[in-house]
């Protein structure tokens, strides 16, 4: 059985870092995986995407249209825009926060994160809202959205706590790696 999961966020928020744990935790539970990031203008707040494709029979590492089973949103305005890659039935997991682009400063307009949280209820088949804000001031840092959301994945089922663990070992900084931890265990 595969699982193909679209992360999608803006530059900065450590989208990629949470494909490649992601990516490593099911290669390190012995399965196949397949991924690939899509970055536009990435260090300046612009749109990136990673696709990881978990399972046999994956030949390609890009997501198809209506075929990812969970979209990890770092940002609702990035769940919006990407909706089109979810299947029917399939979940949504989306950081509350809003970023706004620069073209709505410049022009006074603004994203309302209600009206995009109502939109994804009703567009997603399931929806869990993250506040990442409060989590991030719980723990005391800014650079654990990734790992709050990965954690909110785990409840799905689409990869245990542990194994998300242990792929934080391997590839977060020895100084980070507590707080990566208790960033995992936050929502619970």
């Amino acid at each position: 059985m595969s699982k193909n999961i679209l992360i999608c966020g803006v530059g900065g928020q450590g989208t990629v870092l949470a494909a490649k744990v992601l990516s490593q935790a099911a290669i390190s539970s012995g399965q196949h995986v397949l991924s690939a990031e899509t970055i536009g203008m990435a260090q300046r707040g612009g749109s990136v995407t990673s696709h990881v494709r978990i399972g046999e029979n994956i030949f390609s590492p890009l997501i198809p249209k209506g075929q990812a089973d969970i979209i990890i949103a770092f940002e609702a305005a990035e769940a919006a825009r990407n909706i089109s890659y979810l299947k029917k039935g399939g979940l949504v997991i989306v950081n509350k926060k809003v970023v706004q682009p620069t073209t709505a400063s410049l022009t006074g307009t603004s994203f309302n994160i209600n009206t995009m949280i109502e939109y994804l209820e009703k567009t997603a088949g399931q929806l869990i809202a993250v506040d990442t804000d409060q989590a991030c001031k719980d723990l005391g840092s800014t650079k654990v959205v990734n790992m709050v959301l990965l954690g909110a994945a785990c409840k799905t089922g689409l990869l245990s706590k542990d194994e998300l663990k242990e792929a934080i070992k391997l590839l977060v900084k020895p100084a980070f790696y507590e707080l990566n931890l208790k960033a995992v265990d936050y929502v619970s």
